[in-house]
């Protein structure tokens, strides 16, 4: 067993129709991460990605914010704050194979920010606070921030957030492209589900490979990156749950997915 509090107390699981709710469970701490908070969020993903009935999955924080990053304390204390594979937190390294929602509200800010940005989706309460506090702590945002930032938004604003460790506000995140969608504060998570909603009504299958496709093609080199999506793609084209996207559009009615 890992240091720390049971995974199930850091980490609440709440299945939802198609979409389960991960709450990271600290608030007292700011659900700042320590050891069992980070083995938590690896035990959500790993149960989001393997069961059939579970389409996307939205992260929140309980409390009056979504995290604060990593436990100064904990981690002094000798816990880790990493998981084998996955990396900081669980996540920052290795994410969940299905579309994950960061339904963000009061604050995200250093390791909290970086969990956020390992979702694919970010959904944020109007008056959340995002930043990357590192450097005035004498820390480097080393679990993610630094990498993802400057490939989603102008490379100066990035460099700005990196180096002055100042926060904006979700508002200003929007405008930038951080944040997907801005709720009322409070509604975050309605938000989020309102977005993993419409996520969950489309080709498991499609949703599948396109996320695939989207998070892989970065690397991918120019003269290859056909290829490799065609190797994804092609599956999914002859599936029976194309045959029935197509169908139902015709017959003007709800397609019935089936996975396969």
């Amino acid at each position: 067993m890992f240091p720390g509090a049971m995974s199930e107390d850091a980490v609440l699981q709440e299945r939802r129709g198609q979409v389960l709710l991960v709450t990271l469970n600290r608030p007292d701490a700011r659900n700042a991460v320590n050891s069992a908070l980070a083995h938590g969020i690896a035990a959500a993903l790993d149960v989001l990605d393997a069961d059939d009935d579970l389409q996307v999955g939205v992260l929140t924080g309980a409390g009056k914010g979504f995290s604060a990053g990593m436990d100064l304390k904990a981690f002094v204390a000798g816990e880790s704050p990493w998981v084998e594979g996955r990396g900081f937190a669980g996540i920052t390294r290795l994410g969940s194979e299905k579309p994950l929602i960061a339904a963000v509200e009061g604050f995200a800010v250093a390791g909290g920010l970086e969990i956020a940005l390992s979702c694919d989706l970010i959904v944020a309460g109007s008056n959340a606070r995002l930043g990357i506090a590192e450097v005035k702590r004498g820390l480097a945002a080393a679990a993610g921030a630094l990498i993802r930032l400057p490939k989603r938004i102008p490379y100066h604003v990035a460099m700005e957030l990196a180096l002055t460790g100042d926060p904006v506000e979700a508002e200003r995140g929007d405008e930038l492209g951080i944040v997907n969608r801005l709720a009322e504060p409070g509604g975050a998570v309605a938000a989020a589900r309102e977005l993993a909603a419409a996520i969950a009504a489309n080709g498991p299958l499609a949703i599948d490979a396109t996320k695939r496709i989207m998070r892989a093609q970065q690397d991918w080199p120019q003269d290859e990156a056909w290829a490799r999506q065609r190797e994804i793609s092609e599956p999914v084209f002859g599936s029976e749950d194309a045959r029935e996207g197509a169908t139902a559009f015709a017959e003007r009615r709800d397609p019935v997915w089936k996975g396969h």
